[in-house]
């Protein structure tokens, strides 16, 4: 059952819809991840919501959890808060050096500024997995 198939009580849509993205953003998303993944060997997420202070260690906490943090690149965005980190794993940023994190950020920015925030995560994913190449 996907997450469009799924309903709660009185037919409501599941939560993951109240989110700030619609049915079809998800769905880009989810496909600019898998692409990401197959076509490098490594494991993207995407994080998208509040972040403690300091927001980097939150998201560097989040990298943590991950089933597989040594492989794994972490994009956590938060919106109200205005903030984007990206946080490699070992192995990850030896294929993905800061400076080109930071590239992927600035373009990131740039499209969130412009308000498509879907677009911008997106964009971000693929120049990250561009950088980090087949594995």
């Amino acid at each position: 059952m996907t997450v469009g198939e799924q309903q709660t009580e009185a037919g409501n849509p599941p939560e993951v819809l109240d989110g700030p993205f619609s049915t079809r953003q998800l769905l880009r998303i989810d496909e600019a991840l898998r692409l990401a993944d197959q076509g490098t060997g490594l494991v993207f997420s995407v994080f998208v919501g509040g972040l403690d202070e300091p927001t980097r260690e939150h998201a560097e906490r989040l990298h943590r959890q991950l089933a597989e943090p040594d492989r794994s690149v972490l994009i956590a965005v938060s919106p109200n808060q205005r903030r984007l980190e990206i946080v490699t794993g070992r192995q990850a940023r030896k294929r993905i050096p800061d400076t080109y994190a930071k590239l992927a950020a600035l373009s990131m920015v740039a499209a969130f500024g412009g308000g498509d925030l879907a677009g911008g995560i997106i964009h971000g994913l693929d120049q990250l997995a561009t950088h980090a190449g087949k594995g």
